[in-house]
């Protein structure tokens, strides 16, 4: 045998292994095969930073299987994927079969590739080169810092809060973001402001226009703050004549968007397809590892890790050639577009997500692939095609509308597609973006016509905070913002969810209590730890030791001398009262002392400061008045009184308006559903439900005809040894984030890093 190959999936290792043929033993390490123990001490500062790892238990099998096969071999050609993260996998597969001196007489090199193709594999193999440990250095100095920070800080939450709690150098900055929103909402104070809006006919039909200037003066946003002012606009805009003074129009260019990076593939896939960050890359990864296509098996897009929006020569020629021939000769540009990537920090020299072959057209791939990955690979094709055709032609309209003196101005604006360019294919969704009146079709208006005004009517509206964030909003945020890398969005979001530092209500994210508590806490007293500006250095000074530009562990050191510091300063100044206590503008009704927000075992409460001289307290909701409770069309199934909307400690939930007499309720919170299929009927699939203590489990959706459940969440993945088609996710303090398979009988289960 020639050479032995470590790459990181059995599904890559398949696919590579064919490509190569005889000669070439192809084995999977199966992602990370070292780690930090899961104990105090594995990063010492008292000894320079030095680092300890141990192997991941689950992970000397594949070792001991890699060593027998290199026994036979002349080489190791270590694979794994071309980020930061794989690099880091490479040194560390290579250094344990060096200290087991399995490689001695051994060559060892190191290649990578973009797409899992037969050409990208063999020109790989053709031009090995060293492990860059300059990109390792940045990953163990992510990985130092990341544990720096959990092991320090979580048990000081534990003392300071609760036990249990966790906090990540990353994950915190953004349950900061979400929390920061959510204050602002909860703060926010409407302004009401009126518009006057006019149905007008003309020869050619009819059209609506919009009060634009009144007394001779433009209307600003506010002038119009009340229905008596707004009516005395509508009175002065029925009195006057009026009459089309300027018709323009002008031919706009609309470009096309870059193919994907990892956060817009996050974004679109869920303002789209409805996916959570985590749903997408793992759709993603199967893509990417391959398929059977024509009895052979074939990645179908390149590496889906990348902030870098740029195209090789070959991939450019590939598009343009597909446009070519089944498209319109106007829809293919002259030359090529190029897209620069505008992130200074952009990871290694990445291409864009894209197919590795514009000939595998989803129609041809809808058999082959599961409905989730078809959709997830319709996206990617159709934005990669779009990029490289022509731009869309927009012909829009703007007409003044002027009374004989000139006081009053209507304006109407209007446009029409004139040609659909790269939008035949593909056109990119908006974020809580409300269509404007620009979309709108007018008729056909010519400048000196008399138009009628058949009806005015005024507008009431308020001003609106912004929404709260959704996936694809807070990973455009964080990505705005310098926070996080390509590979770690997902795994940030997916944790404040595990956490219970966030839920989701309608796809948005609503910190919960005790994630409102935890992020007042940090911003409190560590206030660097939790600012995005902090946070995008310290990506900046990595990006810097990936270069080469700079050492590791003078990184290392400048953080964390100020940091342990603050740690100690705030274990042994703030006390538990100063972080769950705060003062309310309101006295307590028995003994007249000033009441307190608290947070107890289940949730926050308000009791008195008094205490335990004075025991007043009571449930937070009972601030709530009466007419906060909102009237729903249904009737109780029971007694057959209204029911009415309530909020509760675990969200809103639906009763009987009679209570206490009927004591009918109902959740209101919307089963999410995890696609895993109910192995016991067949029939339903796993859908996380919520116990009336709050405690999250996952029960299969034709309940109660199907009663199975599970207290762990399911993850779509078969597992490695057995094949069962799902396996679990258990997060516990000693082993942190595993997947495990859900069979009993077998013993199969994996560490995942989730920052």
């Amino acid at each position: 045998m020639h050479a032995v190959v470590v790459v990181e999936s059995p599904a890559k290792a398949k696919t590579i292994e064919k490509y190569l043929g005889k000669g070439y033993k192809v084995l999977a390490s199966f992602g990370h095969v070292r780690a930090f123990p899961k104990k105090n001490g594995s990063v010492d500062p008292e000894q320079d930073f030095k680092l300890t790892y141990e192997v991941i238990s689950d992970k000397r099998k594949h070792l001991d299987q890699i060593t027998k096969y290199l026994k036979k071999a002349d080489k190791l050609i270590l694979a794994s994927d071309l980020d930061r993260e794989g690099e880091a996998i490479a040194w560390h597969v290579y250094d344990v079969l060096n200290k087991k001196k399995a490689l001695k007489n051994k060559t060892v090199e190191r290649i990578t590739f973009n797409e899992i193709t037969r050409k990208a594999i063999k020109h790989a193999v053709d031009n090995p080169r060293d492990i860059d440990m300059a990109l390792v250095d940045a990953q163990q100095a992510r990985s130092a810092l990341d544990y720096l920070v959990g092991f320090t800080l979580s048990p000081l939450l534990w003392r300071k809060i609760r036990s249990g709690l966790s906090a990540g150098r990353v994950q915190s900055v953004a349950l900061r973001l979400v929390c920061e929103r959510e204050d602002l909402i909860t703060a926010f104070q409407p302004r009401e402001y009126w518009s006057v809006v006019t149905d007008c006919v003309s020869t050619e039909g009819s059209f609506e226009a919009r009060l634009h200037t009144l007394d001779g003066k433009k209307l600003a946003k506010f002038d119009l703050c009340s229905q008596a002012k707004a009516q005395a606009a509508l009175e002065q805009v029925k009195a006057a004549s009026l009459t089309i003074k300027s018709v323009k129009e002008k031919l706009v260019k609309q470009q096309p968007q870059p193919p994907f990076i990892t956060s817009t593939l996050q974004m679109e896939a869920a303002r789209k397809l409805g996916y959570t960050a985590r749903k997408t890359m793992q759709l993603a990864q199967k893509l990417y590892e391959g398929i059977e296509v024509d009895g052979e098996p074939v990645g179908l897009i390149s590496y889906m890790r990348t902030d870098a929006v740029s195209l090789s020569d070959e991939a450019l020629d590939n598009i343009r050639d597909h446009i070519s021939t089944n498209f319109e000769p106007e829809y293919l540009p002259s030359q090529a577009r190029r897209f620069k990537t505008k992130s200074k920090n952009a990871q290694e020299a990445h291409e864009a997500i894209r197919p590795t072959s514009m000939e595998r057209t989803p129609k041809q791939l809808k058999s082959m692939i599961d409905h989730d990955q078809y959709k997830l690979y319709s996206l990617i094709w159709k934005r990669t095609l779009a990029c490289q055709m022509t731009p869309a032609q927009l012909k829009q309209v703007s007409v003044d509308i002027f009374s004989p003196d000139e006081q009053i101005m209507l304006r109407a604006a209007g446009s029409t597609l004139a040609f659909d360019g790269f939008r035949k294919v593909y056109m990119e969704s908006n974020d809580d973006v409300i269509a404007s009146d620009d979309e709108k079709l007018l008729p056909t208006l010519v400048q000196g016509e008399t138009v009628d005004a058949r009806k005015v009517t005024s507008k009431q509206h308020f001003t609106e905070p912004k929404p709260r964030f959704s996936e694809a909003t807070l990973v455009k945020e964080m990505e705005k913002h310098g926070i996080g890398r390509p590979s770690t969005y997902a795994s940030i979001l997916n944790v404040l969810r595990v956490r219970d530092y966030v839920e989701m209500d309608r796809k948005r994210f609503v910190p919960t209590e005790i994630g409102q508590v935890v992020s007042r806490f940090l911003s409190q007293y560590f206030t660097n730890i939790v600012d995005s500006n902090f946070t995008a250095e310290i990506e900046n000074k990595l990006d810097a030791v990936a270069r080469g530009e700079r050492q590791w562990k003078p990184l290392l050191n400048d953080f964390w001398g100020p940091f342990k510091a603050r740690v100690d300063d705030t274990q042994e100044n703030v006390s538990r009262a100063d972080v769950l206590h705060e003062e309310m503008d309101e006295n307590c009704p028995e003994c007249g002392k000033v009441l307190m927000l608290k947070m107890g075992k289940y949730g926050r409460f308000i009791a008195c400061s008094a205490y335990p001289e004075c025991k007043y307290t009571r449930p937070v909701d009972d601030q709530k008045n009466e007419a906060e409770v909102e009237a729903t069309e249904e009737s109780c199934d029971k007694c057959g009184e209204p029911m009415v909307m309530r909020q509760g400690r675990f969200g809103k939930f639906v009763s009987c308006s009679a209570y206490p007499k009927c004591k009918n309720t109902k959740s209101m919170q919307q089963a999410e559903d995890t696609d895993v299929d109910c192995p016991k009927c067949k029939k339903g699939h796993f859908v996380k439900k919520q116990s009336r203590r709050g405690k999250v489990f996952y029960s299969c959706s034709t309940y109660p005809e199907c009663q199975n459940a599970l207290w762990h969440m399911p993850i779509k993945k078969a597992c490695p040894k057995c094949e069962h088609p799902f396996v679990i996710e258990k997060v516990t303090k000693r082993s942190g984030t595993q997947h495990v398979c859900s069979v009993d009988s077998c013993s199969w289960k994996e560490s995942i890093d989730t920052e």
